[in-house]
């Protein structure tokens, strides 16, 4: 089975820091495309960036020079540094995989998609 599991969320405050981190375990192949997403009280969840295996990046306007995607693929790890956090900001944020896990026979699945369970991140005074 494959898991993705989030750290690093909290309370800070607006202008503030925080790095959220994003570990994929089990029996995985390989994993492509990883992002992060947020869901803000009240609205659907909205993609806030995500990297390619290469290292390409995307972001969404509204975290665009803030926020910084990065992964470490020799440790399966998803990272997503923020900075300058408005009160707006406050979110759940999941961090997304897609992933292509190894079967109990060794063969390798198709590509599926992995969340993790969330992370609190709050913006507040």
């Amino acid at each position: 089975q494959v898991q993705l599991v989030e750290s690093g969320g909290g309370l800070v405050q607006p202008g503030g820091s925080l790095r959220l981190s994003c570990a994929a375990s089990g029996s995985i192949s390989n994993i492509n495309t990883m992002s992060w997403y947020r869901q803000a009280p009240g609205k659907e969840l909205e993609l806030v960036a995500s990297i390619v295996s290469s290292g390409a990046t995307n972001y969404d306007d509204s975290v665009e020079g803030r926020f910084t995607i990065s992964r470490d693929n020799a440790n399966n790890m998803l990272y997503l540094e923020m900075n300058n956090l408005k009160p707006e900001g406050t979110a759940v944020f999941y961090c997304n995989g897609k992933i292509r896990g190894i079967t109990g026979w060794g063969k390798a699945t198709s590509l599926n998609n992995y969340w993790g369970q969330g992370a609190q991140v709050t913006v507040s005074s």
